[in-house]
């Protein structure tokens, strides 16, 4: 664990006996407070070639307060005090932000921050040093006759591309070597549909540096003298490979000539000045980038409206649609919802594998107060957590048993599936996982185990169990030709509650004696009879049965 540290801004005088330029000096150092275990350090940050120890000044310990032996204390800290520390008196300026907040939160009342002393030989030393300006001995006559007809030619471009209208334009720059004058002129090209100016500018001395005031100055009236600029150009300002603002326009030196590179060589003692290619370079292809997806449609159909003026629809894949047609994978599933009206609805999944669409359709059930049908239309469903650019679709491979399918915003768990997909995914075993393969074949030994075992309890009926249920068929058949058949099958839904088809007998007495249904005597005698040889026989529903037959 870390413990916060106290960081304080301070100074110390130290006295200089020993020297004519400075009686003291003042050294800023750096306070620390440790919260941990109260202690304290004092660090002066290093200055590069001061000559003085710097650095650790106190190492970290618990310093006296006193002759009494006491120690001091973050409560002793604050802005504007002096606090001495073997000796030495240090003035406390200010802190840091985390300190102040620290301390104020404790209660105390920080005196207003101060300013840090400055070492007033350090303030001497970062005055400029005094110029002498010494008279040149330069000669320009000997300039004249040494370097007459001696001109440097430099091949120079403008590029004002960035401006409306703008293009890049190529100069030849000279610069005469007898009085340091440049000149500039323009290279037109044939039909360039310009005017044959042939300078862009005059021969003439260029500025390189103005002095301050002469910035304001009225140029376009008066020449510039030497009291205006502190610096001309020279041939040294002129370097293949770099660029000069001449009148405000930045030219770009790309070449020179022979004579040019021979002088720069014996001259400066340059000697790399090769030629650089600034041919104008086709700009590269504009990437076709597709707009954000509106969410109208899919992202192929929409991709269409930015490929032509009048769209197309995006191709298909007819080889796979010939390949599957009519080929349809059938699962069931169930909403996973925390609604309770939404645990037993039942949906059937309608996967299409000629265009990888998805349908989904509800049975209707009566008086479950839902709208049964068409739940949704084929579409192709993007799987969640992938991109609008690149959406991924569902595939026969997402779709196994206990997969959990999200449709749009809507969680459904496959629970069982047809004989069709387990061929479909038997033969097609590389486009499904091992455990996908296996939950779909262990599913459907498990529904078709029961089979057998219910046809041999039908063979192994008690006789009696037998004439019982024809009794019960019996009955079914006067309920079915009743008039008010309607109100007694949503009776006999009402008290079957788990919709298994099947109620107890003395349910189904209770329910045609609320309906005053006319039952037989004799049948009734006859069941009732059984029912004292059977009491723990169950049988199906009289009305149930027979009326979804109707």
């Amino acid at each position: 664990m870390s413990w916060p540290v106290l960081k304080f801004d301070a100074y110390f005088q130290e006295d200089v006996p020993m020297s004519t330029e400075e009686q003291y000096r003042i050294r800023q150092v750096n306070i620390y407070y440790y919260l941990e275990d109260d202690s304290m350090s004092v660090i002066e940050p290093v200055v590069e070639n001061s000559g003085i120890l710097q650095g650790k000044l106190i190492k970290r310990q618990r310093l006296a307060k006193n002759d009494r032996g006491d120690h001091y204390h973050w409560k002793d800290l604050n802005r504007g005090i002096n606090i001495t520390i073997y000796g030495k008196t240090f003035r406390v300026v200010d802190c840091d932000q985390f300190t102040q907040v620290f301390l104020e939160s404790q209660g105390i009342e920080l005196n207003p921050p101060e300013k840090m002393a400055l070492d007033p030989y350090t303030e001497l030393r970062k005055q400029p040093l005094r110029k002498y300006v010494t008279p040149s001995d330069f000669d320009r006559l000997k300039q004249f006759l040494t370097f007459d007809k001696q001109v440097l030619r430099f091949y120079a471009i403008w590029d004002d591309t960035d401006s409306m209208y703008g293009e890049c334009r190529t100069y030849i720059i000279h610069y005469y070597l007898m009085d340091d004058t440049v000149e500039i002129r323009e290279v037109h090209e044939r039909n360039d549909g310009r005017d044959p100016f042939p300078l862009l500018m005059n021969r003439q001395r260029v500025p390189k540096v103005l002095v301050e005031n002469a910035k304001n100055f009225p140029q376009c009236v008066l020449e510039i003298s030497d009291q205006e600029v502190l610096e001309w150009y020279t041939a040294k300002d002129f370097i293949v490979g770099k660029s000069l603002t001449i009148l405000g326009r930045t030219f770009f030196i790309y070449d020179c000539d022979p004579f040019t590179r021979r002088y720069y060589k014996e001259k400066f003692g340059i000697t790399d000045l090769p030629r650089i290619d600034v041919s104008k370079r086709e700009p590269p292809p504009v990437k076709q980038e597709l707009p954000p997806y509106n969410g109208f449609g899919l992202v192929e159909d929409s991709a269409q409206n930015c490929f032509a003026l009048i769209p197309k629809a995006p191709k298909k894949d007819v080889i796979k649609m010939l390949v599957n047609d009519n080929k349809v994978l059938r699962y069931l599933a169930v909403l996973e919802s925390p609604i309770p009206e939404d645990k037993d609805r039942r949906f059937v999944f309608s996967y299409f594998l000629a265009t990888d669409m998805i349908s989904i359709f509800e049975p209707p059930v009566r008086n479950s107060g839902i709208i049964g049908g068409k739940y949704l239309g084929r579409t192709k469903v993007v799987k969640p957590y992938s991109t609008v650019d690149n959406p991924v679709y569902y595939g026969p491979s997402d779709f196994f048993i206990g997969a959990v399918i999200e449709v749009f915003g809507h969680r459904f768990i496959i629970l069982d599936t047809d004989e069709y997909v387990l061929k479909y995914m038997e033969s097609n075993a590389a486009q499904y996982s091992p455990e996908a393969l296996a939950s779909i074949q262990n599913h459907v030994r498990k529904r078709e185990a029961p089979a057998p075992e219910a046809e041999s309890k039908q063979t192994e009926k008690d006789p009696g169990v037998q004439e019982l249920e024809a009794l019960i068929d019996t009955i079914q058949k006067q309920l079915k030709d009743h008039s008010c058949k309607d109100n007694i099958r949503e009776a006999f839904q009402i008290y079957d509650k788990e919709a298994s088809g099947y109620v107890d007998r003395d349910m189904f007495f209770k329910i045609c004696e609320s309906l005053n249904v006319p039952v037989d005597d004799s049948l009734v005698k006859e069941v009732t009879c059984k029912r004292l040889l059977l009491p723990a026989f169950t049988f199906p529903s009289p009305v149930w049965i027979p009326l979804c037959g109707l």
